[in-house]
């Protein structure tokens, strides 16, 4: 990916995404991205890519042992929650009447937060 723009892209951390491909996948059910990386083009989905990971005993952590935790996955496979319609929507951009940039949902024509 080139490094001259920095990517944007639809979906913000603390938005609620349906995973629409993939192990996890349920268009039903929305959950929370904790994270996004635009860089790798990828997103830290709750309770989605649960990885288990072998850790090392430290001073946190003196037992060490093997925790599961949520790995991130690609962008492409999550799609914004459009709560009042139900249903996952796209989006488009547009300007309020401050002039400030604000996401619309195709499904319900309302403003995003």
């Amino acid at each position: 990916m080139k490094k001259r723009f920095k990517p944007k892209f639809h979906i913000r951390k603390g938005d609620q995404v349906v995973v629409i491909a993939g192990d996890d996948k349920d268009r039903t059910r929305p959950r929370r991205v904790l994270a996004v990386y635009p860089d790798k083009q990828r997103v830290l989905v709750e309770g989605v890519n649960i990885v288990t990971k072998h850790t090392k005993p430290s001073a946190q952590n003196p037992r060490g042992g093997i925790v599961k935790m949520e790995a991130p996955i690609h962008i492409s496979n999550v799609m914004l929650w459009d709560s009042k319609a139900g249903a996952p929507t796209r989006i488009s951009r547009s300007r309020d009447d401050d002039g400030k940039p604000v996401r619309i949902s195709k499904k319900s024509g309302e403003i995003i937060k």
